[in-house]
């Protein structure tokens, strides 16, 4: 049976299977929990891909949840990832009043479109014409919050990396993966459009503890140092800082105070605050994080403070698959003119499948059909067909291209995919991407 028989098999499928994706949808979007929390979510996924009689399913990564279309057997796999966490956005109508947590990055829709890709590539009757595997993962702990929950995790022996990519990473999970896909939404786009070969920027976090001298604030101040003035005054040289970023490196650092003093009436002695320092590149967060550092030490100096810094390798920055993504924008025109389909648009945040990127040939085109800015509580879904529909039949076509004919092109991006310099040989390899 021919590539294009296949394909209108699987999209008849889909259609038919059209409510059960949008109630995965519904349904996760209803229990939302942070990274490494996640544990309703898996349990949901973990039922729903037993339900499948997917092949090989098991919680991996602590709350990640991943299965097969065949038990191991070798040759060439393809990897669909749905993420499973969400954000805190209390402000949101549909956030848990009791944590405050949201799905308003989509991620709950990431878990629609990974279930219905399941069910489409294993039922529809498509799957013995395809050679080799596919690997639907449910991932845990994409975005980068809630660390000093993530790190009594890791001091317990929980989990070695902070982020749920980075740990699959770790634990080998993708050793025997050709390539791997995922789609994300595409914020303030209401429209139908698909953004192809975009790119995210990396960053470092930092923690940073200011330490001065406790006093009375109203009957002897000049006896203390007050750490809140340093922190204050390293915001400030941070802001003096920014006309030395070059436009094209897109650094962006935003610090917060996360604890500014004990009571009201003692100079505050120990206070800490949290920045991430984006960028293009890593040699450009390599720049920043000199500069920012400067100026943070520059601010204690001046007010006579003691300061602590401490950078938390975060995300390297996502290098997508051409070749991947070409396939997939093939499959993307079956159902959008081409002017809807944009390319090289950055996505100014961050993502762990920077990282994946790193070790083998992986794409993350984003879709609109998505009101409201990502992580803010206007976001929404507002044409389910677009958010949750399209993407599965173009990821469907897409596991179709690759692994119908021997798995021809599968194995052709895998064998052509030049691996990044492992972490030990960067140059800038102190940032532990």
């Amino acid at each position: 049976m021919g590539r294009t028989e296949l394909k209108r098999r699987a999209f008849a499928y889909i259609d038919s299977i059209r409510e059960t994706i949008i109630r995965h949808g519904k349904t996760v979007e209803g229990m939302p929990e942070l990274g490494y929390r996640e544990q309703r979510t898996s349990a949901y996924v973990k039922q729903e891909m037993e339900r499948l009689s997917l092949a090989d399913v098991r919680n991996v990564a602590y709350t990640g949840v991943a299965s097969a279309l065949r038990p191991r057997a070798g040759g060439e796999n393809v990897c669909l990832i749905g993420e499973l966490d969400a954000v805190l956005t209390p402000d949101c109508p549909y956030a848990d009043p009791a944590t405050g947590a949201a799905h308003t990055c989509g991620h709950n829709i990431q878990i629609a479109q990974l279930l219905g890709c399941a069910d489409a590539i294993k039922n529809s009757g498509i799957a013995r014409e395809l050679d080799g595997n596919v690997t639907f993962l449910a991932v845990p702990a994409e975005e980068f919050v809630d660390l000093d929950y993530r790190r009594k995790l890791k001091e317990e022996g929980r989990i070695q990396k902070l982020s749920g990519k980075q740990e699959l990473i770790a634990s080998g999970f993708f050793r025997d993966v050709s390539c791997a896909m995922m789609v994300h939404s595409q914020p303030n786009c209401p429209e139908a459009a698909c953004f192809i070969d975009c790119r995210s920027l990396g960053f470092v976090a930092k923690k940073i503890r200011f330490i001065g001298k406790a006093a009375h604030a109203g009957g002897a101040p000049y006896e203390g140092i007050n750490a809140l003035n340093a922190a204050m005054a390293a915001i400030m040289c941070i802001h003096a800082m920014r006309e030395t970023f070059r436009d094209e490196d897109k650094i962006r650092v935003h610090p917060i105070i996360t604890h500014g003093g004990d009571l009201v009436n003692i100079v505050p002695a120990d206070v800490t605050m949290e920045t991430y320092v984006r960028g293009a590149t890593p040699s450009a967060v390599e720049d920043a994080c000199a500069k920012v550092d400067r100026a943070i030490r520059g601010a204690a100096y001046a007010v006579g403070a003691q300061v602590e810094i401490t950078d938390v390798g975060g995300y390297a920055p996502l290098q997508q698959n051409r070749q991947l993504g070409a396939l997939f924008e093939e499959n993307a025109k079956l159902f959008l003119d081409g002017n809807r389909i944009y390319h090289g648009v950055d996505m100014v945040g961050s993502t762990d499948m920077g990282d994946l990127s790193l070790e083998l040939p992986a794409i993350q085109p984003t879709f609109g059909g998505y009101c409201g800015g990502a992580h803010s509580a206007e976001f929404r879904s507002v044409d389910d067909e677009i958010t949750h529909i399209l993407p599965v039949k173009i990821l469907t076509a897409t596991v179709i291209d690759l692994l119908a004919d021997r798995a021809q092109n599968a194995c052709r991006i895998r064998e052509e995919f030049v691996q990044s310099p492992s972490e030990a040989e960067q140059p800038q390899s102190r940032l532990a991407f």
